[in-house]
């Protein structure tokens, strides 16, 4: 005898018209309870997994705690109230619609929820990746709707968005922001007899010694004159080396004489005893910080920041949602949005006398200064007590926006930063940016000159941390630590004691852990921690090898010595050369016989005003397919060639070129021209029509 056909439900939350409205109501409820479980799987837990290891994304912001809890609450009802709501409507329409309904938001969430995790587990990208998720979120959608264990399965997994919220609140590095606890570590104690000296100390970010290196090994004093001019007055110990690619690690290490022990925020409440608790007793504290909170409340007052708030936490937030959704390889990273404030954006007063160096147009480019670097500047002065003024400033650290002028240009976000002609671009753009750092050098060296504080102050200029722009080793991670440890590790440092006159060079095993008792030493302060490092004043290590930490606690161990500079990127002989002024042999096509090459932003070129201080530098757009790759092209600006690229396979976006032009001589006031050639075997260029 055939056994009895058990039909399945036909909805798992289905409720007949006729039920009463308890049973109704029931039904509603159980939608609910679906939609918070996908709804926190798809959004509440990928965003709050990364902005949880991610501390330093609401500290660059200047987050309250009360700003994180508000984020926090947002991103775990919005998302699912909008859902909701939305799904509630569709009551109105009637059991079956509301039905249908239901089901494809659950088929919906399911593949936005596979799009996430085929990136993590799979090869698929894009609209391989992408139809996958479609498939898989129809067959869920369809399982959901003939067979009732699923629903239960989501009803029960409804309690995820609570536990996500309290681990991240309890238990992830940005508890710390959210519930800092503690006031501050211990201070030093002093020693000897007269006055302190004031202490300048200002950390750049995301730069490699080898970036200010000739190929002879030392300072490009043609194209960094500032770094050089503080070399010569200085110890520039060449040998120095950060012990981690990651700021939040890399930084609380020179802060506190330790090297990294656990994964916690950068924050006064995980690392109490620093440099600022320090000297706190001894000293005024100015600081500051971008991407950390070191100096704890009773030291130092934290200044409001214009990019700080809710509003602009919402809006990175649902910008690195986008980049954890997309269907496409991103990197998931909220230093993306890390970006200096210009002084205009934030409306600072001028602190400084225009530079007579004509070269540099400090007096139209002014607002394009770093409001924080501006603001450093108004603070060096004399004080009856002495004082530590400290800045950690993201220069020359991607995003890459000015010219070695001073003069920004706008750039997509979405460029790579790896691949064949991408990496090169990356560099090119790192040292124009480094060019940009230089001035600023020169800037601060000329104010605390003008201010008779140069003499008497202890002067430290150094970098956290540095970058690798090798192909195939592109950035901090691992990867680039173990093919180029010297780009990564190795930064500059250059440390001017109170009353030195002539530079030296100090070749010792320097690692960033000496930072702090170094300072100390200089101003007679004892320490009342166990640290890691040693004082420059003591006898330097005896071993060549370094410590280095991609995580914390867990060290690998890297090759010392001076790191050697890679080649300089190549300058092809037609740059800076008039189009019209061919060598022997060559042409220039007067008609565009190359078809059309599609250039981004190309009406920017129409009203070019340079004494706004943004130019047009970076050119990208598209060539026919039948250009092929490697081909050189030319870009030309009124007449005179600024770069010279290669045709590459198109990245994302479709782009397969991106030119550079770094002097911003090229441009003049108004309607600007745009040429690109194709640079044939024989040189002569063939010019492509632009759209």
């Amino acid at each position: 005898m055939a056994e009895p056909v058990v039909a399945a439900e036909p909805s798992a939350v289905d409720a007949p018209a006729s039920a009463p409205a308890p049973a109704r109501w029931r039904a509603e409820l159980r939608r609910l309870l679906e939609v918070v479980a996908l709804v926190g799987l798809v959004v509440t837990q990928p965003l709050l997994d990364v902005l949880g290891r991610s501390p330093d994304f609401f500290l660059f912001h200047g987050a309250t705690a009360a700003d994180v809890a508000a984020l926090v609450a947002l991103i775990a009802l919005l998302p699912t109230v909008a859902v909701a709501v939305l799904g509630g409507v569709s009551r109105l329409a009637g059991r079956r619609v509301r039905a249908a309904v239901h089901t494809l938001l659950v088929a919906l969430l399911v593949a936005a929820l596979a799009v996430q995790v085929g990136r993590h587990l799979t090869g698929l990208r894009g609209v391989p990746l992408l139809a996958a998720a479609v498939g898989v979120g129809i067959l869920c959608g369809y399982v959901h709707r003939r067979f009732a264990a699923p629903g239960r399965v989501l009803r029960v997994a409804a309690v995820g968005p609570l536990v996500f919220v309290t681990l991240f609140a309890l238990v992830s590095p940005t508890s710390a922001v959210l519930l800092p606890r503690g006031p501050g570590g211990a201070a030093g104690v002093g020693h000897g007899t007269g006055p302190r000296p004031p202490v300048v100390l200002l950390v750049l970010d995301e730069f490699p010694l080898v970036s200010l290196l000739g190929p002879d090994g030392r300072i490009d004093a043609a194209r960094y004159p500032h770094f050089a001019e503080l070399a010569q007055g200085s110890t520039w110990y060449r040998a120095a080396s950060g012990v981690s690619g990651w700021t939040p690690y890399a930084l609380p290490a020179m802060l506190t004489g330790r090297y990294p022990a656990e994964p916690v925020a950068p924050h006064y409440s995980q690392y109490p005893d620093n440099l600022f608790t320090a000297l706190g007793d001894f000293y005024d504290i100015r600081a500051q910080e971008s991407i950390t909170r070191l100096c704890p409340p009773s030291r130092c007052e934290q200044p409001v920041r214009p990019e700080q708030g809710l509003g602009v936490l919402v809006r990175e937030s649902v910008g690195l949602l986008g980049r954890i959704a997309s269907p496409v390889e991103s990197r998931v990273d909220p230093e993306d949005s890390y970006r200096e404030p210009t002084r205009a954006a934030v409306d600072l007063d001028a602190a400084e006398a225009v530079p007579a160096d004509p070269r540099f147009r400090w007096d139209k480019l002014n607002d394009s200064q770093p409001a924080r670097f501006t603001d450093f500047l108004a603070g060096l002065r004399p004080t009856d007590r002495p004082t530590l003024h400290f800045l950690h400033l993201l220069m020359p650290h991607s995003p890459w926006v000015y010219l070695p002028s001073g003069a920004r240009y706008e750039a997509p976000e979405d460029l790579p930063n790896d691949g064949t002609g991408w990496v090169d671009l990356a560099r090119r753009r790192h040292l124009a940016q480094l060019g940009y750092t230089d001035r600023l050098i020169g800037e601060t060296l000329r104010t605390l000159r003008e201010r008779g504080l140069y003499d008497q102050a202890l002067l430290v200029v150094t970098a956290d941390h540095g970058v690798s722009f090798t192909a195939g080793a592109q950035g901090r991670g691992m990867g680039a630590i173990e093919a180029e440890p010297g780009q990564v590790a190795g930064v500059p440092l250059f440390v001017k004691e109170p009353g030195q006159r002539a530079g030296r060079v100090d070749d010792r095993n320097w690692q960033h852990v000496d930072l702090l008792p170094t300072i100390a030493d200089e101003v007679r302060i004892r320490i009342p921690w166990q640290v890691d490092g040693r004082s420059a004043r003591q006898e330097p290590r005896a071993q060549a090898e370094k410590s280095f930490y991609d995580r914390p606690a867990q060290p690998v161990t890297i090759p010392g010595g001076v790191p050697k500079p890679p080649p300089e990127p190549a300058v092809h002989p037609l740059v800076g050369t008039t189009v019209g002024d061919r060598p022997t042999g060559t042409t220039v096509g007067d008609r565009p016989t190359e078809g059309t090459a599609r250039v981004d932003r190309l009406a920017a070129f129409d009203a070019v005003d340079p004494d706004t201080g943004a130019l047009p530098a970076l050119v990208t757009g598209t060539v026919p397919a039948s250009v092929p790759d490697g081909t050189l092209l030319a870009v030309a600006v009124n007449g005179r060639i600024g770069a010279v690229v290669p045709v590459v396979p198109p990245d994302l976006r479709g782009r397969r070129f991106a030119a550079f032009v770094t002097d911003d001589r090229f441009f003049r006031p108004g309607a600007n021209r745009l040429d690109i050639y194709r640079v044939a075997a024989d040189g002569a260029l063939r010019r492509l029509a632009l759209s």
